[in-house]
């Protein structure tokens, strides 16, 4: 056993007390995080919690971490630390997503963690402050430099759709030029308006599931879940389904994305978009591709977010949202000459490279400090300690 390192009670280190209820309708626009089991569900005028905000999740997302550098109002389906007994925040943070605690919810219907059966969990830490707070600053620089990345992207997602609009939408580039009236209402004379169909192959393999691999392969299966989110890429983190490479090979009747073929959802969330890059993968349920013919997939990229209300109000789900393809090919596109339509692309590119290198940085950071994680709580790995 290493010197300073000792297994104690996680009720030694903190204590947990159960969120508050709020309804809904109390959620009022203000400066306070309402924070549930999975993460900020709304605003509030009053606090219950001073920062720093700890909380991990009760019900719902259970034992799911959160830390928040503000005061916060800590929802009931979390339990939040009310005394940190002069531990650092930060480690405690970490040290809670080493536990697993959701493996100790009840075994009711709803599963539900309580603090009584928490505190006792017995664990091999330290509570030496200093070492405490290097094991911290390790660790958050990953998860600095990863937040940074994101805001960074978040900026080049609205740099290229700001462009998008300039163009596409206000035409101010183009306010020299001659107009004329069309189904979009007035375009710069010269363009056209043509539909989806036109312009793209798709890359269809809905209709049944694939014979999915027992565990993890280098054959991801892309469903909406990894669509989600603002980023243009796609989030291998989320793909939970996968099959091996005989059945990537040979079931797949559309074959597979190309790089920069846009990913679309079908059923649940729809409309989700994102672009194909960097990686092998399947779509199967709930996904198609769209190729584009000519190439212009960033510009078909930024059209289709740009009606994704348009597309989502194809809804024809009676038990879930669900749209056809045969719908969406017929929507009206505005299709500027092809060099204009280029031009944008060669744009939008170096924007698109500079999110996807991002991205690959943060995959990188994050699985270093997935690898970390557990031999700097565990005292394997030592971290040296400032003078």
């Amino acid at each position: 056993m290493r010197s300073g390192w000792e297994k104690i009670t996680l009720g030694e280190l903190l204590n947990f007390r159960r969120g508050h209820d709020l309804p809904k309708t109390d959620m009022k626009k203000g400066s306070i995080p309402v924070v549930g089991s999975n993460g900020v569900i709304g605003y509030h005028d009053i606090s219950t919690t001073p920062a720093p905000c700890l909380t991990i999740g009760r019900s719902g997302n259970v034992g799911n971490p959160l830390l928040l550098d503000q005061d916060c109002w800590a929802h009931n389906t979390t339990l939040y630390v009310d005394d940190f007994k002069d531990n650092d925040p930060i480690f405690l943070f970490y040290l809670l997503k080493t536990l697993n605690l959701a493996n100790m919810s009840g075994g009711s219907a709803v599963p539900t963690l309580n603090r009584n059966h928490i505190h006792p969990l017995l664990i091999y830490t330290t509570k030496k402050y200093k070492v405490q707070r290097a094991i911290a600053a390790t660790l958050s620089c990953l998860d600095d430099k990863i937040e940074l990345n994101n805001k960074i992207n978040a900026n080049l997602e609205a740099q290229a759709q700001a462009i998008f609009k300039s163009w596409f939408v206000d035409f101010e580039p183009f306010q020299d030029g001659e107009f004329a009236d069309s189904e979009l209402g007035m375009i710069p004379k010269g363009w056209r308006v043509g539909k989806l169909g036109e312009i793209i192959r798709i890359i269809d393999n809905r209709g049944k599931t694939p014979p999915l691999a027992n565990g993890p392969t280098e054959f991801p299966i892309i469903d909406v879940k990894a669509l989600a989110g603002n980023n243009r890429i796609v989030d291998y983190n989320n793909c939970t389904k996968f099959v091996d490479e005989i059945t990537y090979s040979n079931w797949f009747r559309s074959g597979h994305p190309n790089p920069y073929d846009i990913l679309l959802s079908t059923v649940g969330s729809l409309a989700e978009i994102k672009l194909f890059l960097g990686a092998v993968g399947c779509v199967a349920q709930n996904v198609v591709a769209f190729r584009s013919i000519p190439n212009i997939s960033l510009y078909l990229y930024e059209y289709l977010r740009y009606i994704k209300k348009d597309l989502i109000s194809y809804d024809i789900g009676s038990v879930q949202p669900s749209i056809k393809v045969t719908h969406i090919i017929k929507h009206p596109i505005l299709l500027p000459p092809d060099d204009i339509m280029r031009s944008f692309d060669d744009v939008s590119h170096s924007i698109t490279s500079q999110i996807y290198n991002n991205c690959l940085q943060s995959r990188t950071l994050a699985a270093l400090r997935d690898a970390l994680l557990p031999k700097l709580m565990s005292g394997e790995i030592e971290v040296p300690l400032a003078e």
